[in-house]
């Protein structure tokens, strides 16, 4: 049996189009919607998927309850806000079979339509970073087989969860498979990008404080990688200098705030 972990944290307003193409497949569906002020619970259920509420408005609290609940392997964990589907699953289940593969993510899709020109510049440069493309983070699933799930055990709760998981294994333990698809929602606004940046900045400072052992190295990307995609792609060029100021925009405000604020996205509940 293959288990799916979705953390929902009031995601009433999209968790549907999730579940609407994994329900009734076979799939063991865990939902634990937690610290929800909203109708994610009844949403959830309504799809005749099992659902397990956590009070503790915390995403790793919300996985440690989902994993003591699922019921098979491999196991698969969903962020609430993606969408993706039982053949989609099966693929990265295949995926895993292969020798020495503990870990699989899908390949993106990200939804542009009625996005501004500088959510759709951003995205054209952060898509094309090396370790964006390699890494299984920033996808919003990944599949573990038992040995992978082991690994993922022993790490702590951070804000970049799916960048620590995806660091937890080694180049050739980790695949993207093409044959699977992830439908991914960016912000709809200017503010939100920048809040779910800052927020993604914020975790890359706290997984390095942690001294974790990751055996897939370093997801930042260089000034080298930047030039050279510049001087592949001239074009690219105002795009570039649109998606440095972003960064430098969140860095700022990741150390003006802190860890302990959530930066969360709205635009793309919508």
């Amino acid at each position: 049996m293959v288990s799916v972990v979705i953390p929902a944290h009031n995601e009433a307003r999209v968790i549907g189009r999730l579940l609407g193409r994994l329900a009734e497949s076979g799939l063991d569906v865990v939902v634990v919607p937690n610290g929800c002020t909203d109708g994610t619970a009844g949403v959830a259920a309504s799809y005749g998927v099992r659902v397990v509420t956590s009070p503790e408005a915390s995403k790793a609290a919300a996985l440690r309850l989902g994993d003591q609940s699922a019921r098979g392997f491999p196991r698969l964990y969903v962020d609430a806000d993606v969408e993706v589907g039982a053949t989609d699953v099966w693929a990265l289940v295949a995926a895993l079979e292969r020798p020495g593969v503990l870990a699989a993510a899908p390949a993106r899709v990200l939804d542009m339509a009625r996005r501004p020109w500088p959510i759709r510049w951003y995205y054209d440069i952060w898509t094309r970073l090396p370790e964006v493309r390699r890494g299984l983070f920033g996808r919003g699933v990944i599949a573990v087989g038992r040995e992978g799930h082991a690994r993922l055990e022993r790490l702590p709760g951070v804000i970049a969860d799916d960048l620590a998981a995806s660091l937890a294994f080694g180049p050739h333990e980790r695949v993207v498979v093409d044959d699977a698809r992830v439908l991914i929602h960016p912000p709809r606004t200017w503010g939100d990008l920048l809040r779910r940046r800052t927020r993604a900045v914020t975790g890359v400072v706290q997984l390095e404080r942690a001294e974790l052992d990751q055996a897939g190295g370093s997801a930042r990307t260089g000034m080298r990688d930047l030039a050279a995609m510049v001087v592949r792609e001239p074009r690219l060029l105002p795009r570039l200098a649109l998606f440095l100021s972003v960064t430098l925009i969140a860095r700022w405000r990741a150390r003006r705030t802190g860890p302990s604020t959530w930066q969360r996205d709205e635009s793309s509940r919508g």
